[in-house]
């Protein structure tokens, strides 16, 4: 399977379900919909929906331009990706479903949808925690050490300049 085919099932299963898929279902289960005319909440969720949305699919293009691979544990990259909005972020693409699924709690002023990405959020920290940074640690050395020093897990900083 070509490296883009594998992003793009990867970009479909997994934020896909997350930011995408889970939360459209659970609007539609809770039967929510956005208020028209739209007030400030859903203007204020547009920017978060399309901004999140480019943040995922830049980290997505780094990983197969610089790492070769996709970020799926199972094809993860043999280099350190830290390049495009990785200088500036750890986890950029975990950055942009929590803000996609912020957009869809403003877009349907939902405090249910809100906890949802509370909770999708938590499971990102967890997995980070446990799985991924001891992982890239065992992996990178002292390259991801120097790395995790300047950029942050979550928030972006002063950029990594290697």
């Amino acid at each position: 399977m070509t490296l883009f085919l594998k992003n793009l099932l990867f970009v479909l299963v997994a934020p896909g379900s997350l930011g995408g898929w889970l939360p459209w279902w659970l609007v539609r289960r809770w039967g929510l919909t956005a208020p028209v005319p739209w007030g400030p909440l859903q203007w204020c969720a547009v920017p978060l929906l399309v901004l999140g949305a480019v943040i995922l699919l830049a980290g997505v293009w780094e990983f197969a331009v610089r790492g070769r691979a996709t970020p799926a544990p199972i094809d993860a990259p043999q280099v350190l990706v830290v390049s495009g909005l990785f200088r500036y972020v750890r986890n950029p693409m975990y950055v942009g479903i929590t803000l996609v699924n912020a957009g869809w709690a403003l877009l349907f002023a939902s405090g249910g949808l809100a906890l949802y990405g509370v909770c999708v959020f938590a499971g990102f920290n967890a997995f980070v925690l446990l799985y991924e940074e001891p992982t890239l640690i065992a992996k990178f050395g002292d390259a991801y050490h120097r790395y995790r020093a300047v950029v942050g897990r979550w928030l972006p900083g002063r950029p990594f300049s290697g």
